[in-house]
């Protein structure tokens, strides 16, 4: 995948030091679930995890934090594995194609997204964790980034339709965290990479580029994070956490 920006991204010492921390928090995050509840296996029956997870009585209690954190969560190493080997394959070439802080937006971004859809339109009766959301954000970042440089997207499209697949033939798996990820994570991309190209071509700065992609992300952003509180404070009757 062709790189944008500064020089520095093309470096053969370069490295995706944002897409290996992510792994790395993710890692630690799962071997502090299982060392609350003993198992590795059932690392979220407790409650001391699970009240990190989204879920209809966190939303409830108005524990806010769950947007977040869930997406660090996961149901076991299996789970955890497949998506860390995800976030590695498309981690490395889209933080190497947008920079750091522009994946690190994107992925972030794509995790609120997941959540949103999640709250608004699958919350009953469900407990949502793991970083899909955000890896389907990357997904579709990479998708926008095939398109840009005029790549074959066949082998993308095959991966994008096996997951599409997957999401909705087995029942644990949330296809509107993915769904929710895939589009935040297409549109923030779409707004690093295609809207600075609506400035005029001879007046067009850097500075100018780097602050409209910006931008968008910021209304993005704004958007989503409105979404989640919208939510959270609306969402009716109080109840009190339980793990069953």
């Amino acid at each position: 995948m062709t790189a944008l920006g500064t020089g520095t991204t093309t470096r053969r010492d370069w490295q995706p030091v944002v897409t290996y921390s992510l792994i790395a928090v993710n890692v630690i995050v799962f071997a502090f679930s299982a060392k609350q509840t003993g198992s590795i296996e059932n690392n979220m029956a407790s409650y001391e995890v699970a009240r990190f997870a989204l879920s209809e009585p966190a939303t409830a209690n108005g524990w806010w934090w769950t947007a977040v954190t869930s997406g660090f969560l996961h149901f076991g190493p299996i789970h955890l594995l497949v998506n860390m080997f995800s976030l590695y394959v498309f981690g490395r070439n889209v933080e190497q194609a947008l920079g750091r802080a522009r994946f690190g937006a994107i992925y972030a971004l794509s995790l609120l997204g997941g959540s949103a859809a999640v709250l608004w339109f699958g919350l009953e009766r469900t407990i949502t964790v793991g970083a899909s959301g955000a890896i389907f954000g990357l997904i579709g970042a990479a998708l926008v980034l095939f398109l840009k440089f005029r790549l074959n997207p066949t082998s993308l499209l095959l991966i994008i339709g096996v997951n599409v697949v997957a999401s909705f033939t087995f029942s644990s798996i949330s296809w509107l965290g993915h769904l929710g990820g895939f589009i935040l994570g297409t549109l923030v991309a779409a707004g690093f990479v295609y809207v600075p190209e609506l400035l005029p071509r001879d007046r067009r700065t850097r500075q100018q580029v780097e602050g409209l992609g910006w931008a968008c992300a910021g209304v993005l952003a704004a958007v989503v994070v409105a979404a989640i509180a919208i939510r959270f404070g609306t969402y009716p009757g109080a109840q009190v956490y339980s793990v069953r």
